[in-house]
C-alpha cells in the first residue's frame, strides 16, 4: 500500500500504526521529501467485501450444524451424503 503525501504528493512513509479494531487504523505517516517534511495521520478503513471469505461461510456452518437437534443433524448427514 502507497501513501501519498497530502502536501507535496510524493511518498509518505508509515512510522507508526494504531489499530482501533479489525476493520480501522490510525496511520502516522511521514514525507519522504526531506524539503516537504509533513507528518500527519490518516486513517485505514474496511469498506466492504468483494467476495465473502471461506472461513467465515465455513464457520456459519458450523455454528448451524451446532443448533440443529441431533435427528435434524443426523437427517442432515444422511442429505450430504447423497451429494
Amino acid at each position: 500500500m502507497r501513501v501519498l503525501c497530502p502536501g507535496c504528493g510524493s511518498v509518505a512513509i508509515i512510522g507508526k500504526t494504531n489499530r482501533l479494531s479489525l476493520a480501522h487504523a490510525d496511520l502516522y505517516c511521514s514525507c519522504s521529501d526531506p524539503e516537504c517534511g509533513h507528518t500527519f495521520v490518516t486513517n485505514l478503513s474496511f469498506s466492504h467485501t468483494l467476495s465473502p471469505s471461506s472461513r467465515t461461510s465455513s464457520a456459519i456452518v458450523s455454528e448451524l450444524a451446532r443448533a440443529l437437534s441431533p435427528v435434524q443433524r443426523q437427517q442432515l448427514q444422511q442429505e450430504l451424503n447423497l451429494l
